[in-house]
């Protein structure tokens, strides 16, 4: 069906809508981005008034009510991102729960009463049939799930706190977790991965730079983005590098930048506060900025899309321990504070060498 909305601009990305605009009447050069598309019961009452030059209020921006689950979560959302400005909990964190919450609160009711209606409105004694419900509605997405969970699970326990009062009890956990079967995470990078990663990208290019620095720190990604001449140190008349990984409870890191690193790190011909940078010669903007220039990376030289920066930090792990370091000497690189973390690097190798061993009784065995 043909739309009849004069000055309806639809704005798109990679051939898809993703947002409506409308130019104001008298005032071609002014649009005004609606918060939902045709589709949507109110979409004609905010046309009309962007049209006359006014902005309505989308749901998203009315203070929830008070005692409904978008109250609450707001409430638990404020209280973390406090907590990430005082250098209590991660801004990856915020991030990751701030976009699950609006995938929660827009979740449409199934129980009979409430049918239809958006969580966000809801009391949030939310009934442990609705949450059953939803968390069949996740199947699909086990992983996702279990992050939801875990959402819905610190929402309740910080309304539940004596000081607040806000709740009585927590529904989440009065609901069986999502059943999740972990695949073993980051696909580590094998030898020939790297090999061809490195004959795609040559020394000098910020990509090989990436690899080395991956490798020969078994940094995170999250850290990648920022470290740089700033972190460098002498010790014995050699460069160390050391830094406060930005991953709550992990230990401080203090390594020697050896040879193939130092070599990496100087023949860049554009230096900035960063190691890596981007092709504007500027620190790449997040983490997630830094994760798909990598994803790009990956793909040029040919090998699966699935291998990533901790599949590097993987492999450094794996190396190691085949070079025979122990988990304390793993721990101190991979800044891990629980030594059962490393442990899964030697315990892999451990068994190489007792299966080695083993057989190794039937070489003399007639046959």
């Amino acid at each position: 069906m043909r739309l009849k909305y004069p000055g309806l601009v639809p704005r798109r990305k990679n051939g898809k809508i993703v947002a409506w605009r409308v130019r104001v009447e008298g005032d071609p050069n002014q649009k005004i981005t609606l918060p939902f598309g045709p589709e949507n019961p109110d979409f004609h009452a905010h046309y009309r008034s962007a049209r006359a030059g006014v902005k309505l209020a989308s749901p998203e921006d009315v203070s929830p009510e008070r005692g409904t689950m978008g109250w609450l979560m707001k409430a638990y959302l404020d209280h973390l991102e406090r907590q990430v400005k005082a250098g209590q909990a991660s801004p990856l964190t915020l991030k990751e729960r701030k976009n699950l919450a609006a995938f929660v609160l827009g979740q449409e009711s199934e129980q009979r009463n409430s049918r239809g209606r958006e969580y966000r409105s809801l009391p949030l004694t939310i009934p442990a049939a609705e949450l059953e419900a939803f968390k069949d509605r996740m199947g699909a997405t086990p992983g996702k799930a279990r992050n939801v969970w875990k959402l819905l699970t610190a929402t309740y326990d910080f309304g539940m706190s004596p000081a607040r009062g806000y709740c009585s009890v927590n529904p989440a956990r009065a609901v069986a977790k999502p059943a999740y079967k972990s695949q073993g995470g980051a696909t580590p990078w094998t030898i020939k991965d790297l090999e061809k990663f490195r004959e795609t990208h040559v020394p000098g290019t910020s990509a090989h730079l990436a690899l080395t620095l991956f490798m020969f720190t078994a940094c995170r990604i999250s850290d990648a983005v920022w470290i740089g001449r700033d972190q460098e140190e002498r010790h014995g008349g050699a460069m160390w590098l050391a830094w406060q990984p930005n991953k709550k409870g992990s230990r401080f890191v203090r390594l020697p930048i050896l040879a193939p690193l130092e070599r990496a790190i100087r023949v860049q011909k554009v230096v900035g506060p960063s190691y890596l940078l981007t092709a504007h010669g500027k620190p790449f903007a997040s983490p997630e900025a830094l994760r798909n220039r990598m994803k790009k990376w990956v793909i040029e030289a040919g090998l699966p899309e699935d291998r990533s920066s901790h599949g590097i930090r993987k492999a450094a792990g794996h190396l190691l321990a085949l070079h025979g370091a122990t988990q304390y000497e793993i721990m101190a690189v991979h800044g891990h504070a629980n030594a059962a973390t490393s442990q899964v690097y030697t315990e892999t190798v451990e068994r190489m060498r007792l299966g080695e061993m083993a057989v190794s009784k039937l070489a003399g065995m007639e046959w």
